[in-house]
This record gives structure tokens, sequence and C-alpha cells, in this order.
């Protein structure tokens, strides 16, 4: 018998996450976790996370992909015929992907496809990145991709930045990447990501990547800065890359035992639940997580579970 003590908030989360996973893990397919389809969430401005999961041994990025979008309605949702769609993956580390710095070039890869399918007119991959831009779009595999795909790979010049108002409650005037604000949807595509700093980085971090001036300045409050950016650009939708995880020496790596396998995917049209599912992932409550926590403060999105719709997906 267990000593009669009092459990924690942390430990009580750990014990109900592991009974929804086992219950989740006897089914096949997409298990609804409400009665209401992300589908309709999206077509009435509701809140929906998704997690997909390859539990089958060789399955295929793309086929996940592709999964986790038909349950929410698909792309056609979020994308229409004639839409410049631009993509803000984590390509900023001049990584190969199996080190999980930067988004795996297949889901990059299935995100475009799925855009072209919905009728998207073009389709743009940006990112202001931290190693030279072209060793890191040759080494992550985003060059490629975006060659096999047609999609337009934006170098980050200075000349794409242009000082905007902000109205943050820290960042006011700064340089925004143009692209970003030129599209008529945006989807934010990250990997996830253990960080020195911000103790992840998901989502919301992402967006240091859509702007320029001095990164320093950003990570000085840092949780405040990134809730700032990501009150501004609004993605359509928020796509976590959790194929591979970074879950040491973050957010470069460079080593595979910085790296854990957990073949998912997490989708949302609220960027503030996507992280706090991903930061799951790590064994998180999200309200522990800065950002995350300010992000539902000021009302960019929520990890409260009752207001959510939820899905998974298992391939």
């Amino acid at each position: 018998m267990e000593p009669n003590h009092p459990i924690t908030r942390r430990q009580s989360l750990k014990r109900i996450a592991r009974i929804s996973a086992s219950l989740a893990g006897a089914a096949l397919g997409v298990c609804p976790l409400l009665s209401q389809s992300p589908g309709q969430a999206a077509t009435e401005g509701k809140g929906f996370v998704i997690e997909g999961i390859g539990s089958e041994k060789g399955y295929k990025i793309k086929d996940l992909t592709g999964k986790v979008f038909e349950a929410a309605g698909g792309m056609g949702q979020f994308v229409s015929k004639g839409d410049v769609v631009v993509i803000k993956p984590n390509i900023s580390w001049a990584r190969r992907p199996e080190l999980a710095a930067t988004t795996n070039p297949e889901v990059l890869k299935a995100v475009i496809e799925l855009c072209f399918d919905a009728g998207a007119k073009k389709v743009r991959i940006a990112d202001h990145t931290i190693h030279e831009a072209r060793r890191c779009f040759a080494l992550t595999g985003a060059g490629i991709v975006a060659k096999r795909t047609g999609a337009d790979l934006v170098f980050p010049r200075s000349s794409l930045m242009k000082r905007m108002k902000l109205h943050g409650h820290r960042l006011d005037v700064w340089p925004v990447f143009v692209p970003f604000v030129e599209a008529d949807k945006v989807i934010n595509l990250p990997v996830a990501k253990v960080h020195g700093l911000s103790t992840l980085t998901l989502g919301i971090k992402n967006w240091i990547g859509a702007v320029g001036g001095r990164r320093s300045a950003l990570h000085q409050d840092i949780h405040q800065s990134i809730v700032d950016l990501a009150q501004f650009f609004k993605p359509t939708l928020t796509l976590i890359d959790a194929v591979r995880i970074m879950i040491k020496n973050g957010p470069s790596g460079g080593s595979p035992s910085d790296v854990a396998v957990k073949n998912t995917l997490i989708l949302s049209n609220d960027q503030v639940a996507a992280d706090a599912k991903a930061a799951g992932l790590f064994d998180h409550d999200p309200g522990e997580i800065g950002f995350i926590r300010l992000g539902q403060k000021w009302g960019l999105g929520t990890y409260d579970s009752q207001r959510l719709i939820q899905q998974r997906v298992i391939l």
C-alpha cells in the first residue's frame, strides 16, 4: 500500500496524462476526446488541438501529416484557392534533420503539398536564420524541399525587414520580415526543443525567426518578448514537429544523444494550446512555462482543456 501522503498538482496531472494515454492506446485511428469535430471548430472560430502519433513501424511522415489535417477537416478549411501561404519552420541552425535542431523536412514537404492541393497560388518558406542562411537551407533539407515542391525559399535579406508597430507589452516598433505580413495565410511549423533561457522552444518562440533586430534584446525578458511577437503574427495554424525532439543542449544541440524520438505532430488553431500540448512531451505542466502562461494571460489562446476540441490520431 502507498503511504498516505498528498500528491502535488504536477503529480496529479501526470497521473491523469498516463490514464488518458492508456485509454487512447486501446483505440485505433481518430480518437475524439470531445464530441465536436475540429473541422466544425475551425469554421466556428473555436480552438482545437489534434495530436498525431505514428505508432506503426515504418509509418510515413507524409501520411501522418495528412491524417492530422484530415482530422481538422482538411487543409481546405484554412487555405483557399489563390492564397499566398507563408510557412515558418525553424531552420535557424546548420544542422542535419536527425539532430532535431530544425523542422523535419518531410513534415515541411507534406504541409507544402497540402497547401498546393488546397489551391494555394504560392507557398513561401521563410525564416531569419542564425547560422548563414545558405548553409541552413542546404543542411536542414529546406532547400531540396523547395526545389521538389515548387515553393519559394525566401532569403532573409535586410531589404525584406520593415520596421513596424507591434503594440506589444514590451516591444513597440521592431523590424519585421515582410513576407509574413504580406501573406494571406501563415502556418507556424516549429520543432519541439529545450531552451536554456525559455525552458522550451515551440510555436510561440519560433516568431523570433520572423523578425530582424538584435536577438540579444529579445532574449531580455524573453517570455514577454516572444508573447509580444506571437500576438502580432497570429498564425492561421501551428503544427509542432515532434517527430524527433531535442531533450538537452538546446536550442542548437549537435549530438544524437540530445534527441528523443516521439513520432508526434501537434496541430492547432490556438498557438497557446499547441505549445501547452507539446510541453507535456517534456513532462512540463503548461503553467510552469512563462510564455505559455503569459500567452493565456494576454488572450493569445488557452491551455484550459475544457475550452478546446481535442482529438488524437494514431497511424
